[in-house]
């Protein structure tokens, strides 16, 4: 289902870089057909939107996320959709919800439930009406209120070919020409491209490497040769390095891949600081890489994430931030009263005093994921006046002031208060905020990036693009508006090879974000518990926005969804 609409007398910021200019945006059978003003007779054949003193823009081009199990019983990708974002990415990290064999739905439920922390009554309620990645496109055909393109994932293709054995070993010849074939299938049908991991925080639902971790290189370079013969796309990858700064040895390969490929190659863990919180290589080296690359013809793209995750942490078993530290994991999921008493006894104490700083680095031990440092982790609230004076401030500061370890300064305060202390993990230093203000402005990061679907007891940042709008915009004037815009929609449609979307031009798809420049901001965020089953997730109540629309559809005005579905499957190279 596609639409009709004229939205009137707004400030159009077309996504090219262009001033901005009063005009209507004119939309028939879903895709631009004018901008300019609307003729009489226009506008009393169309719906049409007043959008005076508000931004008109082209949706939102998110190209990191992991909505592919949700867009199945919830079709708007909320929370994505309320923020401005008309197309999402999906089956990133290697691992997507297709393929998958009847027999492997439960390993695969329990993969997301483990790697992105998706709620498993959530994924219980994912509606496998397919097996073949082609089959599950089509199932979304007219089902969508976002538009979706998808990766299709190396681990579930492995787990395709060689069953349980693929969490085991290197592949065979015959297996990897199998799994080839099944690449070349999804792109035909059309996948975004190919996503993949050997990074050492990836472990699946039974404590595993997820079955990518087992590939050899050359087969993965085969995989990518499958995807680069057959369609258009990209290969997106997380090096083995990537937690810490990537090496050389892994630049090379990423690369190797783009040679093989002939796609742009989308990676993690360069700039100001990678998605983990973990610092990188310096930035000097990660511009002379992108530098190399791009001179050889095989360009290298890297998701900085610019909006700093801003989490809330509990001293319980809803705290999901600490998996890399085995004792804190265990105390948080005692029942209130054992939790107590471990804080309490002093040999339990004394192995969680130093814990978090020597979380676990070895990726044959589990996650690395790196903890909360303590200085990013505030005092939120307390539920004692009496400790009203350390609102505000980070553990780090008050260990230091105390002359104690920081996990004692955290859990002697949480222990006086019987557990009810709120904490927050930000991650907004100075030191961040300078360290992205420069790498967001190399031509080879994509600003983003949410993790949209995914981490719901950690919040999926799916809030990013109305924060990078308010902070780096419009406060802080990094970019002008128009070249912000541009840089969230025309910029990473271009790279994922999505073209007629990311602009507000003739012939392109009607995907428009209406918003107000003094009110736009991230706004509130609550844990809600309304996916099925009861679980629970973040949700981010923006400000200032006024409406998504897709493909010249209205799908959310004022907050509100409209019940309308007008979202379309977004395939590289195609004209859907």
């Amino acid at each position: 289902m596609t639409g009709d609409l004229v939205i009137r007398g707004g400030t159009v910021v077309d996504g090219t870089g262009l001033p901005a200019r009063r005009a209507d945006v004119v939309i028939r059978s879903g895709r631009v057909a004018a901008v300019g003003h609307a003729d009489r007779a226009t506008l009393a054949e169309s719906p049409t939107m007043d959008a005076d003193g508000l931004v008109v823009a082209p949706g939102v081009v998110d190209a990191h996320t992991h909505y592919d199990p949700q867009v199945t019983y919830d079709p708007l990708a909320t929370m994505s959709i309320h923020h401005g974002v008309t197309t999402v990415l999906a089956g990133n990290c290697g691992f997507a919800v297709a393929p998958t064999r009847a027999s492997d739905r439960d390993f695969v439920r329990r993969l997301f439930a483990k790697v992105e922390q998706m709620e498993p009554t959530a994924m219980d309620a994912v509606e496998f009406d397919f097996e073949t990645f082609p089959e599950f496109l089509a199932g979304r055909r007219g089902r969508l209120g976002i538009n979706l393109a998808c990766y299709i994932g190396h681990s579930n293709v492995r787990r395709w070919v060689m069953g349980p054995e693929a969490s085991e070993r290197e592949a065979k010849p015959g297996e990897v020409e199998a799994m080839a074939e099944v690449v070349r299938a999804a792109m035909r049908a059309g996948a975004a491209g190919l996503s993949s991991s050997h990074a050492p925080t990836h472990i699946d639902g039974d404590g595993r490497p997820v079955p990518s971790r087992l590939s050899s290189r050359e087969e993965l370079l085969a995989l990518a040769g499958a995807a680069g013969s057959t369609g258009s796309g990209t290969i997106t990858y997380l090096p083995a390095s990537a937690v810490g700064g990537i090496d050389e040895s892994d630049e090379d390969y990423c690369m190797a891949l783009g040679a093989r490929s002939g796609f742009p190659i989308i990676i993690q863990g360069l700039g100001g600081r990678n998605k983990t919180d973990a610092p990188t290589a310096t930035w000097e080296r990660a511009v002379q890489f992108l530098d190399r690359a791009q001179a050889a013809g095989t360009p290298v793209y890297n998701i900085l994430i610019t909006r700093p995750p801003d989490r809330p942490l509990t001293i319980g078993p809803e705290n999901q931030l600490y998996l890399s530290v085995p004792s804190w994991v265990e105390m948080l999921a005692l029942p209130h009263e054992e939790r107590i008493a471990a804080l309490r006894d002093p040999e339990r104490r004394g192995e969680l005093r130093h814990a978090v700083e020597n979380y676990n680095r070895d990726p044959a031990e589990g996650t690395t994921t790196p903890p909360p440092l303590w200085e990013t982790v505030h005092v939120q609230h307390v539920h004692d006046s009496a400790n009203r004076h350390l609102l505000g401030r980070t553990i780090a500061d008050i260990a230091a002031e105390r002359g104690v370890a920081p996990a004692d300064a955290m859990l002697d305060l949480a222990l006086s208060e019987d557990l009810l202390t709120g904490f927050r993990w930000d991650w907004q230093t100075p030191e961040w905020t300078e360290a992205v203000r420069e790498a967001q402005q190399d031509p080879r990061m994509i600003i983003g990036t949410s993790d949209g679907g995914a981490h719901l007891a950690r919040d999926d940042a799916a809030d990013w693009s109305s924060w990078f709008l308010r902070n780096w915009v419009l406060d802080r004037g990094v970019w002008s508006l128009e070249e912000g815009i541009r840089q969230i929609t025309a910029v990473p449609a271009a790279i994922l090879g999505l073209g007629d979307r990311g602009t507000l031009q003739p012939g392109r798809w009607g995907d428009v974000f209406v918003f107000d420049p003094e009110r736009i901001d991230a706004g509130r965020k609550e844990f809600v518990r309304d996916l099925p089953g009861g679980a629970g997730r973040f949700r981010a109540w923006p400000e200032g926005i006024h409406a998504t629309v897709v493909n010249g559809v209205p799908v959310v005005l004022d907050g509100e969804p409209t019940g309308a579905l007008p979202g379309m499957v977004a395939s590289p190279g195609s004209h859907s």
